[in-house]
């Protein structure tokens, strides 16, 4: 211990100097031990953590302490509110009879998520921002008791501006209006939008927002859902942002094509409980009564549920349901994402389904926005293409679409990336639906992006340097 930090200790404040801060390294190193054995799950990390504090106390202290620490959990304990508590219902509807293999995962789904599979749902596909941001508007001026959107970004552009002078309009004519944004994916520094609403009295909230470092602004707890929900009648969900890269007929720089849902049902009511427990943290406002929480009828004949998910009490709940779904499936998994940096878990779930003979399709873009992403993947994903799993290449544009279907009737749709930031430091918000109909659409829509396939002959064909750089981008996986 102390080598390489004690020749520097030395330097800096003399032999005698060092002597006297030697037995606080090993305080130090002492008591990191004892939070690492107390409360890192992970063998590798904990040794690695542990390994790293010994040897250099002080920068290993400090490093811990900066990254090390879960602080994750003891901060977002706080955003989940009492008031909001999600009903438990493990009795779900009738499932089509095509796949009585998965009443099991609508079970399990009720008791991983705490709330019920309801009957009586239509959904319908949306395609980027094109089909979605019409029908999204019409929603907004046609609202006439409330108005719920969440998202990510919200910018103030071409297409954003539209959103924001018809929350506005709405504020305007009497309707309830309530707006949450992430307060790091709408602008950190500045957010126009925000600034707009805020001036134009909407109520208005950024998540998570806050100049003060050890609140971890910059890269943990985001609110990445995507909701909006109109009179609590009508909803939408899905993976869509709200910004003029989104529009493909405007000839953006950086196109993005994405899918969004409209949802109509009972479960629309679960979205906007959702948007309420949120809200709730942010801006301390309960919201209730009929303008939000209004009798639902049925409207079509799928069975949905929402499934949130986040650093709290909610943590791992969507990494949980797939585990499930992936173990339950008897003939296909189909999922399209556009960051597929899966852990050991599904990795060996998606194998083992493929090796059992499912058929395991995965649709990635062929260049990721984040090239560090592609780097990542290509190290990550040699197990799945080695045990069968078939990975396709979508060419461009950019798709920022999270998919997934199994056994042509359970589909989950959303905000939720594959990989560990959306799965266990992201607040995320899906929707799995029971429906035939829909998973035929999404299959289709799947099949038409799966391009030039990804080989194990393409990953061996990379150089050793190419190689090493890959696995190395790969040890950030748990931050990507």
């Amino acid at each position: 211990m102390l080598t390489f930090e004690g020749n520097l200790l030395v330097r800096a404040f003399g032999a005698a100097g060092a002597d006297l801060l030697f037995p606080v390294g090993i305080l130090i190193a002492m008591l990191v031990s004892v939070h690492v054995l107390l409360n890192q799950r992970d063998a590798g990390t904990a040794m690695g953590w542990m390994g790293l504090t010994w040897l250099s106390p002080f920068v290993g202290g400090a490093l811990y302490a900066l990254f090390g620490v879960n602080r994750v959990n003891r901060r977002a304990r706080e955003v989940r509110h009492d008031g909001f508590a999600p009903r438990r219902d493990d009795d779900a509807p009738a499932l089509p009879a095509s796949c009585p293999q998965l009443a099991p995962l609508a079970q399990a789904g009720a008791r991983i998520t705490g709330r019920a599979l309801l009957a009586g749902n239509e959904v319908e596909v949306l395609r980027c921002g094109d089909e979605a941001y019409p029908v999204m508007l019409d929603a907004i001026r046609g609202a006439r008791r409330s108005v719920a959107l969440a998202t990510y970004i919200l910018r103030d552009d071409a297409a954003g501006g539209a959103f924001i002078d018809a929350l506005i309009a709405a504020k305007g004519r009497g309707v309830q209006v309530r707006v949450l944004i992430d307060g790091i994916g709408s602008g950190y520094f500045y957010s126009a939008a925000y600034h707009r609403l805020s001036r134009s009295r909407v109520p208005v909230g950024r998540f998570m927002h806050s100049p003060l470092p050890w609140r971890m602004p910059f890269l943990n707890l985001r609110t990445h859902m995507k909701v909006l929900v109109a009179d609590g009648q009508v909803g939408f969900a899905g993976g869509l942002n709200i910004g003029a890269e989104n529009v493909l007929a405007g000839g953006p720089r950086h196109p993005v094509r994405d899918t969004h849902f409209r949802l109509r049902g009972p479960a629309v009511g679960q979205l906007v409980e959702a948007f309420a427990m949120d809200w709730s943290f942010v801006k301390g406002e309960e919201l209730s009564g009929e303008a939000w929480f209004p009798a639902l009828d049925a409207a079509g004949p799928d069975a949905g549920r929402v499934v949130t998910s986040g650093p709290d009490a909610d943590i791992q709940k969507t990494e949980f349901l797939i585990l499930e779904a992936v173990g339950r499936a008897c003939r296909s998994v189909r999922i399209q994402t556009p960051y597929f940096l899966p852990d050991e878990r599904l990795v060996t779930a998606l194998a083992l389904a493929s090796l059992r003979g499912v058929a395991v399709d995965v649709v990635v873009p062929v260049r990721n926005n984040h090239f560090f992403m592609d780097w990542a993947l290509r190290a990550n994903v040699g197990p799945l293409l080695w045990h069968g799993c078939r990975i396709w290449l979508d060419a461009p544009p950019f798709d920022h679409s999270k998919l997934m279907v199994v056994d042509d009737v359970w589909c989950l749709i959303g905000s939720a990336n594959w990989d560990a930031r959306s799965f266990r430091l992201n607040f995320e918000l899906n929707v799995e639906i029971y429906s035939s109909a829909l998973a035929r659409q999404l299959t289709e829509m799947m099949a038409a992006r799966e391009g030039v396939p990804l080989t194990a002959d393409m990953l061996d064909a990379r150089s050793l340097p190419v190689r090493l750089r890959d696995a190395a981008v790969r040890l950030l996986l748990p931050y990507l």
